[in-house]
């Protein structure tokens, strides 16, 4: 068990934003939130974000039952920071301390750390960068860590350094507390610093262990919008690359967002420039064309998903097949073997096995059996300005071509509507229904020519 400290009141001042750093979003989620997650994987006794800049901002959007929230103002240094979380922690327990704009750090990793450091050790996450231009360096004495100078005070022998502090630490919470009441802000950004424990733990005789992550990226920050895309495109490529592992093919793997959870079957196919948000998941054997955008969606085995899709808290059935240019809106639940073609809007409707609508309809509130065919350009009007009412069609019912079903209003089985009906009564069953206004030719009749000055 341990405490945990998330860093998170930083300004961010190259983000150029009235938002706070933590609050900008990889993969549809804030920087922050990616943090979190991974630090609930190690089941901490306590986890506490300290937060600043940007007000409330930020334990508003995170509110949580787990977490505490801890005021840094005004921000002096990540110290001074730490500091603030000081009441909230079991001192019986180690305190792991987490960058809230670090978002792509692998459980692994901290487990790796916590491992090491045990009890009783200060532990530090480390890496070796090719360039660690404004990382703080780790300076060892006989192989073992002895400080950690910032990089605007190292030294030029210093600076060659390549192994830096990622700002990842652990060490036992009575020495913290200790260690950052006697922390001085006599450096170059007259900050309090929380590397400065490392001499004090060395002081103590506290031994200094490190770990080191199997990824340089799982260590980069985000100080500004171009490092943000660039952990952004990172991100998708390894949920890419997790794909493709798995078995799914991808017309292109730099060409896809995943903003959730993506659970694909075997023989799935995506094509370029699909984005998937919430949690989706896909079957065997699926076809995803491409520029779809899938959200909290059950796609079945063998469905065809064609290009332009949106599909959105909707289940498709087993060898259905869906656009192209479709919308499935929330509440569409389709059956097996069910076609919706081409600007076809689906809300929050039943439709039965072996249905479709083939092209241009609006099919909302509506419960449709099975082998139907709803015919181009037909509505269901389902709402009258203040509520919501619902249309049934039962099984092998024909939807003629620019239909109106006003309501609440029941087609029977096997019946027929005539192209052009506006239903504003229940259709028998087995029955032919139209109705619409007699065709009338006018002999005689002259067009209008249009009139010259």
């Amino acid at each position: 068990m341990i405490n945990i400290v998330i860093l998170a009141a930083g300004m961010g001042k190259r983000m150029r934003s009235d938002l706070p750093k933590v609050l900008h979003n990889i993969a549809g989620k804030p920087l922050v939130n990616h943090v979190l997650d991974t630090a609930r994987g190690l089941s901490p006794a306590t986890l506490c974000v300290i937060y600043g800049h940007g007000g409330e901002q930020v334990p508003t959007k995170l509110a949580a039952s787990d977490v505490q929230f801890a005021k840094q103002e005004p921000q002096l240094g990540t110290g001074h920071a730490v500091q603030q979380a000081l009441p909230f922690l079991n001192e019986t327990l180690p305190t792991l301390i987490l960058a809230g704009d670090v978002p792509l750090t692998k459980l692994s990793s901290l487990q790796a750390l916590v491992a090491a450091a045990g009890s009783d050790k200060l532990g530090i996450l480390t890496v070796d960068l090719t360039d660690p231009t404004g990382y703080g360096r780790i300076v060892r004495e006989d192989g073992k860590i002895s400080k950690i100078v910032e990089h605007k005070d190292a030294t030029s022998a210093q600076h060659a350094i390549r192994e830096v502090n990622t700002g990842i630490m652990i060490m036992p919470t009575t020495k913290l507390k200790q260690w950052l009441a006697t922390l001085s802000n006599n450096n170059a950004q007259g900050e309090y610093y929380l590397t400065d424990v490392i001499a004090k733990a060395v002081a103590d005789g506290v031994e200094l262990v490190s770990a080191q992550p199997d990824a340089e990226w799982e260590t980069m920050g985000v100080n500004s919008k171009t490092q943000l895309a660039e952990l952004e495109r990172l991100y998708q490529r390894n949920q890419a690359d997790l794909l493709l592992e798995n078995g799914v093919t991808l017309l292109d793997p730099q060409r896809i967002d995943i903003r959730g959870t993506l659970q694909c079957g075997r023989d799935v196919s995506i094509d370029v420039g699909c984005i998937f948000e919430g949690n989706v998941t896909v079957e065997d054997g699926v076809q995803i064309g491409a520029y779809c955008v899938i959200k909290d969606a059950h796609l079945a085995k063998n469905s065809n998903i064609k290009p332009f899709c949106h599909i959105d808290g909707s289940t498709v059935g087993a060898g259905s097949q869906i656009g192209p240019y479709a919308r499935l809106r929330p509440g569409a639940e389709l059956a097996a073997d069910v076609h919706i073609g081409n600007f076809v809007e689906v809300k929050k409707s039943q439709i039965g096995a072996h249905s479709k609508a083939n092209h241009l309809a609006y099919i909302g509130d509506a419960t449709i059996g099975e082998r139907v065919n709803i015919g181009a350009g037909t509505i269901t009007c389902n709402y009258d300005g203040v509520n919501k009412f619902r249309t049934i069609i039962e099984d092998d019912a024909f939807i003629g071509s620019d239909s109106q079903l006003i309501a609440p209003v029941t087609v029977g089985k096997g019946a027929t509507l005539g192209a052009g009906t506006s239903l504003s009564k229940d259709a028998p069953a087995g029955q032919l229904t139209v109705s619409r206004a007699r065709q009338v030719s006018i002999a005689g009749w002259v067009r209008p020519v249009k009139k010259t000055n």
